[in-house]
């Protein structure tokens, strides 16, 4: 009896987009390139940005510079992110990384940002007010307590 080859192929999962893909794909490079200046990295990436993207993206950096000084920038899939003992704590998504309507600044698991049972973890922007610039800075100051 012969074997049922082609059941026994595994197909390939096409679910991603091209966006989600890339992302991958720089993570990945992040993951084996040198452990460079992180400065750098993240501001060259910056540069890279849609102009209103970048505009954000300039403005962030500085709050979360201002407001954590201990975090190390550095790239994480793709994006500027910040980090403490190499895990991230915070990350701005540009709204051109996957094509939506706005912007994202969230916080990941290292954050210390727990107010009872539930509390958000990442939030859209379209625009910074000095009010929102503050609210941002508060935040990551309490990311890193």
């Amino acid at each position: 009896m012969k074997a049922k080859t082609t059941a026994a192929k595994k197909k390939r999962y096409e679910g991603f987009s091209e966006e989600e893909k890339s992302a991958m794909a720089q993570r990945v490079q992040e993951m084996k390139a040198d452990k460079a200046d992180g400065e750098s990295v993240v501001l060259a990436k910056i540069a890279e940005m849609s102009p209103a993207d970048r505009a954000m993206a300039k403005r962030i950096h500085a709050i979360v510079k201002a407001s954590a000084p201990t975090l190390e920038p550095k790239l994480w899939y793709g994006m500027p992110a910040y980090a403490r003992n190499g895990k991230v704590v915070f990350h701005f998504q540009p709204a051109q990384k996957f094509k939506t309507r706005y912007a994202m600044v969230a916080f990941q698991d290292p954050a210390h940002l727990d107010d009872g049972g539930v509390w958000p973890v990442a939030y859209a922007v379209k625009e910074l007010s000095a009010a929102d610039e503050a609210k941002l800075g508060a935040l990551v100051k309490k990311a890193i307590s």
